[in-house]
């Protein structure tokens, strides 16, 4: 069966996150209901991270094998049809090798973080960032940000329904930036625990704010202990943004 990699990207607020769930409307359900519209089949299609609900992708990755040769833009046009209308899009569709697996086959997941520091409420970005109206210091976040990079047990940082074996994750990147009233947190890793990218991203504005001195992350961190993390941000914000492989 040949395999193909799908390229994704997705608004998240419709959705009850990526996985398939029981009576819920998900991305992974709705892109497998349209590959059996395409062949005739119940094929799983498999992604290389399972987003939460409300959170979006600008190039979530899958793979899926179908039972025949397809073009690929023919894969690509038609899933999108059948897509229709959800706020799904099938960027690229290409052969991938058979061994290829959108999750295992991942080295690097990248994901963003986007804030508008303002009084004002959101008009064109209600849904797709989190509203701080507080002033935030994010020379102070990003020197914070700083203590999580490495090899960390982040239990402080992990959803108390993560599924993940092992709390020990190596965090590759965790950066701070502002241009005028946007501020941006990303954040890359090889893989990341359920929530910890909103869990520290809500912990980083707590310092960000003031309600956290400088050091305040760290000692979160070395609690593992999910009652030392923060106020978890909001899905709105979060885009997974790319995979690498």
């Amino acid at each position: 069966m040949p395999r193909y990699k799908l390229t994704i990207e997705y608004d998240g607020a419709p959705f009850a996150g990526w996985q398939i769930q029981a009576d819920q409307l998900t991305v992974q359900g709705l892109l497998t209901a349209a590959v059996e519209a395409l062949t005739g089949e119940k094929i799983l299609v498999q992604g290389a991270g399972r987003t939460d609900a409300g959170v979006h992708a600008c190039a979530q990755v899958a793979h899926v094998d179908l039972t025949k040769e397809w073009d690929t833009d023919t894969v690509r046009d038609a899933l999108n049809a059948h897509l229709r209308p959800h706020p799904i899009a099938i960027l690229v569709a290409e052969r991938a090798a058979d061994d290829f697996n959108a999750r295992t086959s991942a080295v690097k997941r990248h994901y963003l973080y986007r804030i508008v520091n303002r009084r004002a409420d959101l008009t064109l970005e209600a849904g797709r960032a989190w509203r701080v109206p507080r002033p935030l210091d994010t020379g102070t976040m990003h020197k914070s940000a700083q203590r999580l990079i490495g090899k960390h047990d982040f239990t402080t940082f992990r959803s108390t329904e993560c599924q993940a074996k092992s709390p020990v994750k190596t965090l590759d990147v965790l950066s701070v930036e502002r241009n005028g009233e946007k501020v941006t947190i990303s954040a890359v890793a090889r893989s990341f625990l359920h929530n910890q990218v909103r869990s520290m991203v809500g912990s980083l504005v707590a310092v960000g704010e003031g309600k956290w001195g400088a050091d305040d992350l760290g000692k979160a961190l070395e609690a593992r202990d999910r009652s030392a993390c923060g106020p978890v941000a909001p899905p709105d914000g979060l885009y997974l943004m790319r995979v690498d492989y």
